[in-house]
């Protein structure tokens, strides 16, 4: 049975413990805000340039750009982004689980796959299960800029050109709220697949006038548009990793709450414990020197 001097060590730590995580939480509570701001601007930008581009390329010709490009697909890029940092309940446990999920799916398909991670917890992830990485990003959790961003689509840009592969897929969290993170498979390339083809609605763009060129047009736009899309999927995960992680330090303090409780009670029993005990100890002598 521990001491009263044990019970107050501990419930001393717990308290520290409780410190710490309040303060995170408000630390990630500020980090939020800026990064939900960020976010919510880009967000329709990001959404209506997708669908504006690929609208387009389903009536463009091919030939005016490689990134237009719809080939047969053989090897399949999957990125995954995680943050770099933990303490953030199950953010990064539910992308990683959805992305081996992904994985499975396509090798069940019959095709390759091949793997990018961003985030030191997804490269983490696939070295312990031996799974080799194309390339993996690290160090932009919490620093998130569109440079950044630039450097990972160049990355899938010149691979996707030279066929490293044929189709890219982006897994990570969408911020939803505070208390929810969807995973959110986005795929960048090809733009327009035969399944996209095959359906009934879609926003017909018409007959459309290009000024200077197309080709001129598609050379800034097709890889713009691939950085932007990246840099919306950092800003989402960088969002939504201080969401979880702010929800997570929220119920850790109201675990220490609870437990510097239990705690406080069991002192103050083994206390009143320890108190009659001495009383009965007094009273004993009392009565033998009668």
């Amino acid at each position: 049975m521990p001491t009263l001097r044990d019970i107050k060590r501990r419930i001393k730590a717990v308290n520290n413990t409780r410190q710490i995580t309040k303060a995170m939480k408000m630390v990630a509570a500020a980090k939020l805000r800026k990064s939900q701001t960020r976010m919510l601007e880009l967000r329709p930008y990001a959404e209506r340039m997708h669908q504006g581009i690929r609208n387009v390329a389903r009536t463009a010709e091919v030939s005016l750009h490689p990134l237009l490009a719809s080939r047969p697909r053989r090897t399949v890029e999957v990125v995954v982004l995680t943050s770099d940092r933990g303490l953030c309940g199950a953010f990064n446990t539910n992308l990683l689980k959805a992305s081996a999920k992904q994985i499975r799916a396509v090798e069940e398909d019959g095709f390759t796959v091949s793997v990018s991670a961003i985030g030191k917890k997804a490269v983490d992830y696939f070295k312990r299960r031996n799974i080799a990485l194309r390339a993996n990003w690290t160090g932009l959790s919490g620093r998130v800029s569109f440079s950044s961003a630039q450097e990972v689509a160049k990355d899938i840009i010149e691979n996707y050109i030279d066929e490293t592969f044929d189709e890219v897929l982006l897994v990570f969290n969408q911020f939803k709220s505070v208390a929810q993170q969807q995973v959110t498979v986005m795929r960048l390339f090809p733009l327009v697949t035969d399944e996209d083809e095959a359906e009934e609605e879609w926003e017909g763009v018409g007959d459309i006038i290009y000024e200077p060129s197309p080709e001129e047009i598609f050379s800034i736009l097709l890889p713009k548009n691939v950085e932007i899309q990246v840099f919306r999927g950092l800003l989402e995960s960088q969002a939504s990793e201080e969401a979880a992680r702010m929800t997570a330090m929220e119920n850790a303090t109201k675990n220490a709450n609870e437990m510097i409780d239990s705690l406080t009670l069991q002192y103050n029993k083994a206390r009143q414990a320890s108190i009659t005990k001495e009383l009965m100890d007094i009273v004993g002598g009392v009565e033998a020197l009668k």
